[in-house]
This record gives structure tokens, sequence and C-alpha cells, in this order.
């Protein structure tokens, strides 16, 4: 008789300590999954012209920036000039935003405020420059003509270019590559 309340003891502790095991991993997954659609969702931004923030795992961006598709974007609410915005961008470790796409900024769509960007019209080329020295794509920007020597280009997210004196007072973005 003792030898079977061993047995059965040992089989209901092993029933247990089964379903322990199974609530520990099951526990496991859906923290996993939590944190998982905590990093995806979109939080408050705090920039006003800005809809959302997507955090991703590989970008870690200062106060006050927005980390998007790994690059983090400082949107300013002040207005200066081309210039002083390019010194600013500079102070802080990045340049003013020299976009690869159209669509970059697609986290901004709704924004109709126009933002000083990194080109403006070189003198010595006689054309469209990026602000560390390369021209922009013709796909990206074909309509521009080379007319209007000394100017800037403010930019709106909703894919409106301007060319604007470069002493007119714009906002402007700023563009870190993540570190």
């Amino acid at each position: 008789m003792a030898v079977s309340r061993i047995t059965w003891w040992r089989l209901i502790s092993a029933i247990f300590g089964i379903k322990c095991l199974l609530l520990m991993v099951t526990l496991g997954v859906l923290m996993k999954n939590s944190f998982t659609i905590q990093n995806i969702q979109p939080t408050p931004s705090p920039a006003p012209t800005v809809g959302f923030q997507e955090v991703c795992e590989c970008c870690a961006c200062p106060g006050k920036w927005i980390g998007y598709q790994c690059n983090c974007y400082f949107i300013s609410k002040d207005e200066k000039s081309w210039e002083a915005s390019r010194d600013f961008c500079a102070s802080q470790n990045s340049s003013l935003l020299q976009l690869q796409t159209r669509n970059e900024l697609s986290f901004m769509s709704s924004s109709q405020t126009f933002f000083w960007i990194g080109m403006h019209h070189s003198k010595e080329w006689n054309t469209w420059v990026w602000t560390d020295g390369s021209f922009p794509s013709k796909e990206l920007f074909p309509e521009f003509s080379d007319t209007k020597p000394r100017d800037c280009i403010a930019y709106s997210p909703s894919e409106i270019v301007s060319i604007d004196f470069c002493k007119s007072k714009n906002r402007y973005i700023c563009k870190q590559l993540p570190i």
C-alpha cells in the first residue's frame, strides 16, 4: 500500500510539474509578443505636425528627436534662415535633411508646413546640390530648373517643394543617422 501511494504522489507531482512548465513557457511567449506589439504601435510625438513616432530597435535617438525607419529626425518648432538651420543641425552632429525618397517623411504626410532641407543652389556649380556636395536625383526632384541662383529648397512632407530665398525664415528638419 505504501508503494502505491508513493507512485501515485510521484505521478501527481510530475503532472503538476509539466503544467507549471507549460504555464511558464506560455507566459514567456505572451510577454515576448506583448513587448513586440508595444514597440510597433505608434506613440505620440513631441512635434505638433507629426502624427506618430515609430519606435524601431535599430535606432536610439536623442530626446526630442523622432525615430523612424532607423533614422533620427529633429523637427524644429522655431524658424531660422537656411544657413542658421544648417549650422544648428551641424551642432547636433546631424545635417539638414537630405531626402533619399519622396516618401521618406511619410510619417508627417499630413503636414502642410514648409521646412528647410539640405538642398541649395550652388553658384560654383550653377546647379542644385545637397549640403554634402552631391547632386539630387532627377527622379527625386524632376521639376527643378537652375534659374534661381542663391536660393534654397523648402519642402513640405505632403511632397510640395518651394524655392525660397536662403535668408527667409522657415522651420527645418535635421537628420541623424543611427549610431
